[in-house]
C-alpha cells in the first residue's frame, strides 16, 4: 500500500504577472510578484507605480523638500523589530516609523527625506481643505513572503486618525544605539476603506492632475475636504491561535521574552506586578489598580478600574487580572481561565497575561461562551515592549530592574525609553 502523499504548499496567485503590472488597478490584500533577475529591477512597487523608484521605506514621486511631491509610497517589511511598523487590520490604525533609523542625522535631515515628508503632511492636514489638497495620497504595501521582493498592497491611507490627538499622530520619540541618542518620527496613518485604486487615477496624479479629480476614490475626497475618515474595519471572526503564533518565532524575540522570565525566576509571583504595567502600555486608561495578596487558588492577582468618557464625566468599569509567568512549554489551561471566569461580576472584565501561551481548549472555551477576557500571551508582550521602544533583551533587562527591581536591589521605579 503506498504511503499517503503530502500536501504541497499552496501558492499564492498574483494578481498580475511581472510584467503587467504597470496596467492593472490596485486590489485591496492583493499579491504582486517580484521580478525573477536577481536585482533592484525586480521590485513591483516601481512597476505598480512608475517613478517612485525601487528602494527605501518611502517612495515618492517628487521632491518632499520642493513640496512637489504627487503620491507617495509607505513600504514595509513589517520585520524590523526596533521600528515595528503595525497595521490593526480590524480597526484600519496604521503605525510607521520614519526613515532616520540610525545616529548621525537630525530629525528631518535624511537622504530620501521621508521625516520631512511627514512634518510637512501632518502640519497641512490640521489646516484647511486648500493645504490638505497639497498633501499626495498615501498607498501602502508590505513585503510578502520571505524572499524575493513580492509585495501585498495594504490601501489607501490617509495621515491621522478619528480618534487621535495631534500628538498622537505624529511624534518623534528618541532612540539609543551604541550610546548615541538620536530621534525618529512615530506616525499613525489610518487606512481608508477603499478597494480598488484604480489606474486611471494613479496615472491622472503621476501626471500631475489634481488629485481630485480623475476617478479620485470619494473616501479620500471626503477626507480632503473635511479631514472626516472613512476607516476600512473588518472586525476579526473567532481566532483560536496556536502556541506557535502565541509564542516569539525568532531569536531576538525569544531573548526578549525570555529576559522576563530570567527576571523572575523563582519569585513567579513578582511578575503579577509586571503584568499590571503590561495592561497599563495596552489599555492606558487603566485607573487604580491593586495587586491582591495571594491565595492558594490564585484565582485573580489585581483587580482595578478602567475609564471610559471624557475627563469631566468618566464611568469606571471594573476588572480583574491573572499573571502566570510560565515557560514556552507550560500553556495557560481552562483550570486558570475558569478560576479567573468565576470570580467575574456583572460589568466586569477580566485580563490573562503569561510569558507562555494558551491552550486551544481554553481558548475556545472562552469565545464559544463570549467571556470578556483578554488574553495576552508572551508575543503580545515582545510585540508591546517594542511598540514602546523597548526593543532589544538589555533595554527589556534595563526596564525591569528599574521598575520592578528584585529584593536588595535599588531601583527607581522610574521607567524610560530605550
Amino acid at each position: 500500500m503506498p504511503a499517503p502523499s503530502t500536501p504541497s504548499p499552496q501558492i499564492e496567485q498574483p494578481a498580475a504577472a511581472f510584467e503587467e503590472l504597470g496596467g492593472v488597478d490596485l486590489q485591496l490584500d492583493a499579491f504582486y510578484p517580484g521580478g525573477t533577475r536577481g536585482n533592484s529591477s525586480d521590485d513591483p512597487i516601481n512597476r505598480l507605480i512608475p517613478g517612485v523608484g525601487n528602494q527605501g521605506g518611502f517612495r515618492m514621486a517628487g521632491s518632499p523638500w520642493k513640496q512637489t511631491v504627487r503620491l507617495a509610497v509607505l513600504y514595509t517589511t513589517g520585520r524590523q523589530p526596533d521600528w515595528p511598523d503595525a497595521l490593526d487590520a480590524q480597526t484600519g490604525a496604521f503605525t510607521y516609523y520614519g526613515d532616520n533609523r540610525t545616529p548621525g542625522h537630525e530629525l528631518h535631515e535624511t537622504p530620501r527625506g521621508g521625516n520631512h515628508l511627514l512634518r510637512d503632511t501632518f502640519e497641512a492636514s490640521h489646516a484647511g481643505p486648500a493645504e490638505r489638497r497639497l498633501i499626495p495620497p498615501f498607498l501602502l504595501f508590505e513585503k510578502a513572503g520571505s524572499s524575493g521582493r513580492s509585495v501585498r498592497f495594504r490601501g489607501l491611507v490617509a495621515p491621522g486618525g478619528p480618534a487621535l490627538t495631534s500628538d498622537d499622530e505624529l511624534a518623534a520619540i528618541w532612540r539609543t544605539t551604541s550610546g548615541r541618542r538620536f530621534q525618529n518620527y512615530r506616525s499613525r496613518f489610518t487606512v481608508l476603506d477603499q478597494a480598488v485604486i484604480p489606474r486611471g487615477w494613479i496615472q491622472h496624479v503621476l501626471g500631475g492632475g489634481d488629485p481630485l479629480d480623475g476617478g479620485c476614490p470619494d473616501v479620500w475626497r471626503t477626507w480632503v475636504k473635511a479631514r472626516t475618515f472613512v476607516p476600512l474595519t473588518a472586525p476579526a471572526t473567532t481566532v483560536i491561535r496556536t502556541q506557535a503564533e502565541q509564542l516569539p518565532g525568532d531569536p531576538a524575540s525569544q531573548a526578549v521574552l525570555e529576559a522576563v522570565r530570567e527576571h523572575f525566576r523563582g519569585r513567579e509571583h513578582d511578575f503579577e506586578a509586571c503584568a499590571v504595567e503590561l495592561w497599563r502600555l495596552l489599555a492606558p486608561a487603566t485607573g487604580q489598580v491593586e495587586v491582591t495578596r495571594r491565595t492558594s487558588d490564585g484565582g485573580r492577582d489585581a483587580v482595578g478600574q478602567y475609564h471610559l468618557g471624557p475627563p469631566t464625566d468618566r464611568i469606571a468599569i471594573d476588572f480583574a487580572l491573572e499573571a502566570k509567568c510560565y515557560s514556552p512549554s507550560h500553556s495557560v489551561g481552562v483550570k486558570e481561565g475558569s478560576r479567573l471566569i468565576s470570580r467575574l461580576r456583572h460589568r466586569n472584565f477580566g485580563v490573562l497575561v503569561t510569558t507562555s501561551y494558551f491552550h486551544r481548549q481554553m481558548q475556545e472555551e472562552i469565545r464559544d461562551d463570549q467571556h470578556p477576557v483578554v488574553l495576552i500571551s508572551g508575543r503580545d508582550i515582545v510585540d508591546l515592549l517594542r511598540e514602546h521602544g523597548y526593543a532589544s533583551k538589555e533595554a527589556v533587562e534595563a526596564w525591569l530592574a528599574q521598575r520592578f527591581p528584585a529584593p536588595g536591589a535599588s531601583g527607581t521605579g522610574v521607567a524610560r525609553d530605550q
